[in-house]
């Protein structure tokens, strides 16, 4: 497998439908924009509409052949996540690529419409939903793939507590956030077993950024926002770099069921897109089939694998 694959490697996608959550901005814009280049049908995924329609407008002026739509959902809000779902299945019966980009991070305390902490919330808790109630769509296509964006923050105070999942006791957003990336890698492993059990050929993979510039500091307190951007130049690979794992574990012919792709340089941070090894605790089965099940609970939606 290359070490030194770039976004030149990205196959000829014509005929393909790529759905990606969270792709107006960030690494969701920089992967539909090369997808969407190479000749996808893209759906991109927004809360917003506006701003979703102004990252359409920009792909389409540097590739007028484009094929854009626009797809509302809320992450935050399972009633969104159900409308959204629902359109999807009416209008892309079959569906090739799965991203499950969007996400906060960092953010003060808040809930989900749902009641749910924002991070667990969103970024694990509406993904799941909305793969369980599309998967009919990729489960059509013959190795249409799922992939999960996680972080390497996956590891930062990531113990997950199931009697206080919704961090009541004592909020902590770098845990909150760790703890949610961590269920997103926790959901990809046990979605990926339970496709194979049932002998599917659609396959779940993760894949993570490194340490990427994107929007997703916004939430950071203002002084930490400043020195990241101080330092960015050092600590930080630009967003179509960050956009490289994503890319491969979704299009890479070689690309497995159950692998996590991110940087291959010092410490996963920056680098070209490799299979990269993730934290003991997320390969642990009995939290991976402990999440599901607390998730089908949460959500109110089962999957038919």
């Amino acid at each position: 497998m290359s070490a030194t694959w770039t976004v030149t490697d990205v196959p000829d996608q014509r005929g393909r439908v790529a759905l990606i959550t969270g792709a107006n901005t960030g690494l969701g814009y920089q992967t539909a924009a090369v997808l969407a280049g190479r000749g996808a049908r893209v759906v991109m995924a927004v809360r917003n509409l506006d701003k979703g329609r102004t990252a359409a407008t920009e792909i389409l002026r540097s590739c007028p052949q484009a094929d854009i739509s626009l797809l509302r959902l809320d992450l935050s809000s399972l009633q969104s996540v159900r409308e959204a779902a629902e359109q999807v299945r009416a209008e892309y019966p079959c569906v090739d690529l799965l991203i499950n980009n969007a996400g906060v991070m960092w953010t003060p305390f808040s809930t989900t419409d749902d009641g749910f902490e924002l991070h667990f919330g969103t970024n694990h808790l509406g993904h799941f939903a909305f793969t369980g109630l599309i998967i009919n769509s990729l489960l059509q296509q013959a190795h249409s793939r799922i992939v999960t964006v996680s972080s390497l923050a996956h590891t930062q105070r990531s113990v997950i507590d199931f009697d206080d999942l919704q961090l009541s006791r004592k909020y902590d957003r770098v845990a909150a956030y760790g703890r949610s990336k961590l269920s997103n890698l926790l959901f990809t492993y046990e979605l990926q077993r339970r496709l194979v059990a049932a002998g599917q050929q659609t396959s779940a993979l993760a894949a993570h950024p490194g340490l990427a510039e994107t929007e997703l500091t916004r939430d950071f307190p203002r002084w930490l926002r400043w020195a990241i951007n101080a330092a960015s130049p050092i600590l930080l690979q630009p967003g179509d770099k960050g956009a490289l794992p994503l890319l491969r574990a979704a299009t890479d012919p070689a690309a497995q069921g159950g692998q996590y792709y991110g940087p291959g340089g010092l410490g996963q941070r920056r680098g070209a897109p490799v299979v990269v090894a993730s934290s003991r605790r997320s390969h642990d089965q009995q939290l991976q089939a402990k999440m599901w099940q607390v998730s089908e609970e949460l959500t109110g939606v089962a999957f038919p694998v």
